[in-house]
């Protein structure tokens, strides 16, 4: 039975590539003394449907990539480049001769090729699996781009025996990045670090299993990524199908993070518009947990960059967080580490006192091999008193009676949700913001001043030079002041006048709130780019409250589902906070329309929500409960990716709290029953209004309905659990063909609101829990009958 197993699930690998094998591939060819030149991104030679790209694609003001990209869905994502480590000038051209393929930059001078074998090209092809080809007279391949993959495989691809994917430097720098992906001659496919700057293996942090077995890695064409042997079987799964590759665009990608990837996308123009989706094979990504797999015990800084920390995020990517008294080196790149705000002690002859030091504790967090002194016995004071009296100490690490000492740089940081009870204790100084050596300056100064300063004229002049000095200071720092960051968050600070300018005397109005209104704005040293300005015009206790709440509560997060706060304006009566702008607006004006938007879209914009709650509630440094999600609150990216925005309500518990007493808050219809109660709340109040808006998300109408014909339409999750109860869940989807094509899934997603909204906060799911049934990896059970839903 297991060998009649084992020939099924090779068929189902292998016969797709059968087939393609026998099945001609449709290209369209480019001809000898082709060009194209690197002006901008609108000149490429396209595969004959059109969904791949082979041109030119500029990186910011840097240069351009001579790359392959997807080419008919809006994030036009590059899968493979020539000249990654070497950007092409403006005016450089790639031209296709018989003697190959050139790259020359605007003088002439040869910056890469292909080809040139001695053998005669007779054309090129870029073909619909994303493979670009010089082709000779006799119909042979003579280079292909599959050969040298970048970071990318596509369908069809293969990473042979001593070939690797070499991971991008971060997000937006196409450049070789930290991390490499490489099937080895023994058999083993193997994540490594790389020792940068040498392009050598550093530390190794996931592998296949696959010793002596392993001949290469395949993604075939069914949208199966797997180890083959030499014999063709398969003999590692790495991830499976969850959709087709007719119907989607399919890539496995290792990110600039460190994680290897598969993504699918939908092919159809109709649903296009929605974002790269993640398939994991068994729910278990690659490597399951970055930041505990990657300890580099010689050199390197583990899963972040040095004096950084790693917590493991949504979908299981890295998230890089500074510790206390830290702030990130490049906050455009936070895997580059953080530097220290000022030094944590000097060695010639800092008192050693409380009063000048205090210590962070973070609980379950780690920096191995960092240490260079430790001690057994010791309790958790002794531990202090030992790094507060050594000039070298900037944190310990104390678990169970013993005692480290760390020293800058701090490397392999990770968060560990799951360890041994230890905590990381960080030294922090009080007054980090004037060192120690500016003090003694400025008390040099003052004496002197007193010595050389002996009359009443003297000193009145000296009185006026210092106050025309502490005003030229002041201008100067209120110039700068748009640079500055603030402490621990990486946030900018603004001035009123330097907003006023950005919005136009906030001219440009995009939303109004209970405190204030939102506004556009253009950050001129900010390369133009669009942002919203929140000016907060109530701004008696609860404005003033709300400024505070938003500020620490999002100023500590950092989460692709989360609205990002860039800075704010303190100034006198001036209460202004700045976000990204986010270009297709909110949740609400998206759905609340007459035509209802795809549904495949819908989901994930219902799966991004959830995350960004999850990260909130579970992942967060502090445990935040919204208090006010609905789809007014949650906004809309580019890639329409669901963003969490308005955090003035939020409540930041503390880290041995699981509840708050506070007053009722949040919008008619999404809150919760037990604010009526007058008992402590938890984060379940959040769980609550994300079940109503997942049933308005899913069903694409509001709430409540005071006009509804029907009265037993007016309040929606009462409809929508009567649909669910009498098997008519098809009625909720009327008029939404993609919807009903799919019931499966909209009956998931309806049961899963129906726990949300459970009169019973013990009773909902966590937002972990919502998310794993979202997703399909545990099974929904039948909710029961919420009860008491709504209160209006």
């Amino acid at each position: 039975m297991a060998l009649a197993t084992s020939y099924i699930l090779y068929f189902l690998l292998c016969f797709p590539m059968i087939l393609l094998l026998t099945t001609a591939q449709a290209q369209t060819n480019i001809s000898l003394g082709s060009s194209l030149i690197a002006i901008n991104n609108n000149m490429s030679w396209k595969s004959p449907l059109g969904d791949f790209a082979f041109g030119f694609q500029q990186i910011g003001k840097d240069g351009f990539l001579l790359a392959i990209w997807f080419s008919n869905i809006p994030q036009q994502t590059i899968i493979w480049s020539a000249n990654r480590d070497n950007l092409a000038p403006m005016g450089s051209k790639v031209e296709l001769t018989e003697f190959g393929l050139f790259l020359k930059g605007p003088a002439g001078d040869v910056m890469w090729s292909r080809g040139n074998t001695g053998t005669s090209v007779a054309y090129a092809a870029m073909l619909d699996t994303g493979n670009f080809v010089l082709v000779d007279t006799n119909l042979v391949n003579l280079w292909e781009s599959f050969s040298e993959p970048t970071d990318t495989l596509l369908p069809t691809q293969t990473l042979p025996q001593g070939r690797k994917l070499v991971a991008r430097y971060s997000e937006m720098n196409y450049s070789t990045g930290r991390f490499f992906l490489t099937m080895q001659t023994d058999g083993n496919l193997v994540l490594y670090t790389r020792k940068v700057p040498l392009d050598a293996a550093n530390t190794g942090y996931w592998n296949s299993k696959t010793l002596h077995d392993g001949h290469l890695l395949r993604f075939n064409q069914s949208g199966f990524i797997y180890v083959e042997a030499e014999n063709g079987t398969a003999v590692e799964i790495l991830s499976s199908n969850a959709s087709s590759t007719t119907d989607f665009y399919h890539r496995a990608t290792l990110e600039f993070d460190g994680i290897f990837v598969h993504y699918f996308h939908p092919k159809s123009s109709s649903t296009s518009s929605g974002g790269w989706s993640m398939i994991w094979y068994s729910s278990t990504p690659i490597p399951p947990n970055i930041c505990t797999s990657l300890t580099e015990v010689g050199t390197g800084s583990g899963a972040c960059g040095f004096n950084s920390y790693c917590r493991l995020g949504p979908e299981q990517r890295p998230n890089c967080l500074c510790p206390s008294g830290y702030s990130f080196i490049d906050s455009n790149n936070e895997m580059k580490g953080c530097r220290q705000l000022a030094e944590a002690q000097n060695c010639s002859g800092d008192s050693h006192d409380a009063d000048n030091f205090y210590f962070d504790a973070m609980e379950n967090v780690d920096f191995p091999y960092s240490d260079y002194e430790d001690f057994y016995p010791m309790d958790e004071d002794q531990c202090r008193k030992a790094c507060l009296g050594d000039c070298f100490c900037v944190a310990v690490i104390f678990r169970r009676s013993s005692c480290w000492k760390l020293q800058n740089p701090l490397r392999n940081g990770r968060a560990d949700s799951e360890g041994d009870g230890g905590k990381a204790l960080i030294k922090v100084r009080k007054d980090y913001s004037t060192t120690k050596s500016e003090k003694k300056h400025i008390s040099a100064v003052v004496l002197v001043g007193i010595s050389v300063i002996s009359s009443s004229v003297l000193l009145l002049l000296l009185a006026t030079f210092l106050v025309l000095f502490h005003f030229k200071r002041s201008a100067r720092v209120a110039q700068a002041q748009h640079t500055q960051s603030m402490p621990g968050m990486n946030l900018q600070t603004f001035r009123y006048e330097e907003l006023e300018k950005a919005t136009d005397g906030f001219r440009e109005q995009l939303g109004r709130g209970a405190f204030g209104t939102v506004f556009q704005g253009v950050l001129s040293f900010d390369k133009g780019n669009l942002v919203a300005v929140k000016k907060l015009e109530i701004m008696m206790k609860e404005g003033e409250q709300e400024f505070e709440a938003e500020v620490s509560a999002i100023g500590h997060t950092h989460h692709k589902n989360l609205v990002r706060l860039i800075g704010f304006c303190n100034e006198a009566q001036h209460r202004l906070l700045v976000y990204e702008y986010m270009t297709k607006g909110s949740l609400a004006s998206f759905i609340f329309r007459p035509s209802r938007p795809n549904w495949h879209q819908r989901t994930q914009i219902a799966l991004g929500i959830a995350r960004g709650l999850f990260y909130l509630h579970e992942e967060c440094s502090t445990q935040i409960i919204h208090c006010d999600i609905k789809p007014q609150n949650i906004l809309l990216d580019e890639n329409f990716t669901a963003r969490i925005s308005d955090f003035g309500l939020a409540k930041i518990l503390k880290m041995d709290q699981t509840r708050t007493a506070t007053g009722i808050r949040g919008t008619k219809g999404y809150v919760a029953p037990e604010w009526f109660k007058n008992v402590p709340i938890t984060v379940k109040v959040d769980v609550y209004s994300y079940g109503i808006l997942l049933l308005e998300l899913i069903c694409c109408r509001k709430s409540f309905e005071a006009d509804a014909k029907d009265e037993s339409k007016m309040v929606l999750a009462d409809w929508a659990y009567d649909c669910y109860k009498d098997g008519k869940l098809y009625i909720l989807m009327e008029n939404d063909g993609e919807a009903m094509s799919d019931m499966k899934m909209v009956e998931k997603y309806v049961m899963v609101s129906i726990w949300c909204i459970q009169e019973d906060p013990s009773i909902r799911p966590t937002m972990k829990k919502v998310i794993q049934m979202l997703e399909g990896s545990i099974e929904v059970p039948i909710p029961p009958n919420p009860s008491s839903i709504l209160s209006f």
